[in-house]
Parts: C-alpha cells; sequence; structure tokens
C-alpha cells in the first residue's frame, strides 16, 4: 500500500520561495507519475505539476509555469516542488498524489490513486 507525506508548507510572504517535499513509502515508482495538486477555499481543485518517476518528464500547470520547478529522488522516494515568486493567489492546501505513469498529456496520468494528507501554503504578508 502506499503512503504519501508531505512536508514544508507554511506562511511565506509575497514574493517568497518554498519547497514542498512528498515523501513515498510502500510501493514500487518505477512507473508511477506524482502530482501535485491544490485546493483553495472557494476554488476548483487544481492539477499544477507533476513528474514521471520513471523518465523525468514533468508538466507544470500555466498558473505555476516559470514560477516552480518540480524535481525527484529515486533513491528517497521523494518528490519537490520548488515554488519561486510566491503569489497570495498561491495560498491553498497541496496535496500530493501517486498514479500510473500511463504519460497522459498534462497531468502524468489519467488516475491518481493515492493521496497524502496535503500540506497548508499561505502567501501573506
Amino acid at each position: 500500500h502506499l503512503q504519501l507525506v508531505e512536508s514544508g508548507g507554511g506562511l511565506v510572504q509575497p514574493g517568497g520561495t518554498l519547497r514542498l517535499s512528498c515523501a513515498a513509502s510502500g510501493l514500487n515508482l518505477d512507473y508511477m507519475a506524482i502530482g501535485w495538486f491544490r485546493q483553495a477555499p472557494g476554488k476548483k481543485h487544481e492539477g499544477v505539476s507533476c513528474i514521471s518517476m520513471g523518465n523525468g518528464n514533468t508538466y507544470y500547470a500555466d498558473s505555476l509555469k516559470g514560477r516552480a520547478t518540480i524535481s525527484r529522488d529515486n533513491v528517497k522516494h521523494t518528490v519537490f516542488l520548488q515554488m519561486n515568486s510566491l503569489k497570495p493567489e498561491d495560498t491553498a492546501v497541496y496535496y500530493c498524489a501517486a498514479g500510473i505513469d500511463d504519460d497522459r498529456q498534462g497531468m502524468c496520468s489519467t488516475s491518481y490513486d493515492y493521496w497524502g494528507q496535503g500540506a497548508q501554503v499561505t502567501v501573506s504578508s
């Protein structure tokens, strides 16, 4: 059974930087994709980035493109989402999720079956 644990959330000022981590355990990730999603009050659930654990292909939604970098450490089974130039509208609960890497255009996987508990990111002065 795959377990995902996010960390690294917190309060950051506008223009600041934050790095989220997603530590995975319990399943071989070679054929999996890890995605980052966010949910803000009153806004729709949004997929913001993903990475193929096999070939390292990445995707960024327009809302984060140019301001974020997703990376993986296959030895530690951890995925990172580095976010720069943060804006108040980036405030949300960020979730990482895992699904079969079916090379879907966009968010790497058609179905994310495993989810972490979420990490709050608040961008405010």
